[in-house]
Order: C-alpha cells, then structure tokens, then sequence
C-alpha cells in the first residue's frame, strides 16, 4: 500500500542529500581555489633596482684669435697657411680622450659693412690642421699629435680631445678685385663640435 508521508520523506531526504552533496562540492572548489590563489600569491614577488650615469665634461669651444690676412692690395690674392702665426684657431675642452665629430661652416665671402661690397674666400682641402695637444701654437704643431693639411670641410672622424684640449688651425685665402673697395672685411666662421660616442 502507497503511503504518501513515506513517500514525502524519501524526496525530502533526496532533496537533502542533493543539497548536501552540492554544498560539498561548492566547498571543495572554495578550498582549492584559495589554495591556488595562495600559492600563486606566495610565489610572486618584486623587487626595486637602480640606474646610473656619469655625466661626462661639457664641450666648451673658444675662438681666441681669428684668422687674419691683414693688409691686401687690390687684384693680388693674399694666403695664409695654416701653420701660421696668422691662423686662425679654435679651442676645444671637454672629456679627456672622448671622441668628438667637428664641422667647419666656412664663408664664401668677407662683407664690407655697411656697402653690400664682398671679397671672395677660398678655403682649399689642406686648410686646416687638428693639434691634439691644445698647444695654440699653429707654427710650432707636432705633425705626430694630430692631423696636418687636412680639409677644413671634412675634419677628421677620428680627432679626440687631448688632455690639455684640441685646436683647429685655419688658413685660407681671399681675392681682392682690381677695384676693391677698402675697408675691413669680415666673415663668420662657425665650428661645431659634439661627443661621437668613440
């Protein structure tokens, strides 16, 4: 015979079992999921390092004597040498031995202020010399201490900076006109220097 309250129990019990059983498992997943979560944590770890640098001397470049052909007759072009006491020179500091790029921006004429009147300049491939003994001597240059008669437009890519400094020596030439106009004549000359990383 059915019995209805035997039969409520059976589901009831079954229900229990079913909730009990899915509590456990909830249980069980809650469990290892902290421990993953825990190990995971336990394995990490950071740590805060450091970076640092010498800044190394700044370039300074000075222009102490300027390159000067002095007297010039009209129509008779007038020279100067490099290695003379009349060049001009550049004087270069910074980091001892540091390799340094060097860049010559050269006028292609002498102005006469104030009048528009110009007198062309010619500087020629052995123009200038790089003493890597910062001497400022242009006559008295040690050929063994750097680069003699060298192009003023393209310095040499393997100068340095001496321990006392490096000094560019430059000589050129100018070309006056059978009526040049007197006068003081100037032109700029520009040198760049910068560390090459060498």
């Amino acid at each position: 015979m059915f019995h209805f309250e035997t039969f409520y129990q059976i589901c009831f019990m079954s229900s229990i079992f079913k909730v009990v059983k899915l509590g456990i498992i909830v249980a069980v997943l809650h469990l290892l999921i902290m421990m993953f979560s825990a190990d995971k944590a336990a394995s990490q770890d950071s740590a805060v390092g450091s970076a640092t640098t010498i800044g190394v001397q700044t370039i300074n470049i000075s222009s102490p004597q300027a390159l000067d052909f002095g007297d010039i007759l009209q129509g008779i072009p007038k020279s100067i040498a490099n290695n003379n006491a009349s060049a001009g020179i550049f004087e270069i500091s910074g980091q001892n031995q540091a390799g340094v790029s060097m860049h010559l921006q050269l006028p292609e004429y002498l102005s006469l202020s104030g009048s528009g009147t110009r007198m062309p300049a010619i500087f020629s491939a052995t123009d200038a010399s790089v003493d890597t003994t910062g001497a400022g001597n242009p006559a008295g240059m040690d050929a063994s201490k750097g680069w003699q008669n060298t192009d003023p437009r393209n310095l040499p890519a393997a100068a340095i900076i001496g321990s006392n400094g490096t000094d560019i020596y430059l000589g050129g030439k100018v070309v006056a006109s059978p009526n040049q106009k007197p006068g003081t004549y100037t032109g700029s000359i520009i040198l760049s220097v910068y560390y090459s990383g060498s």
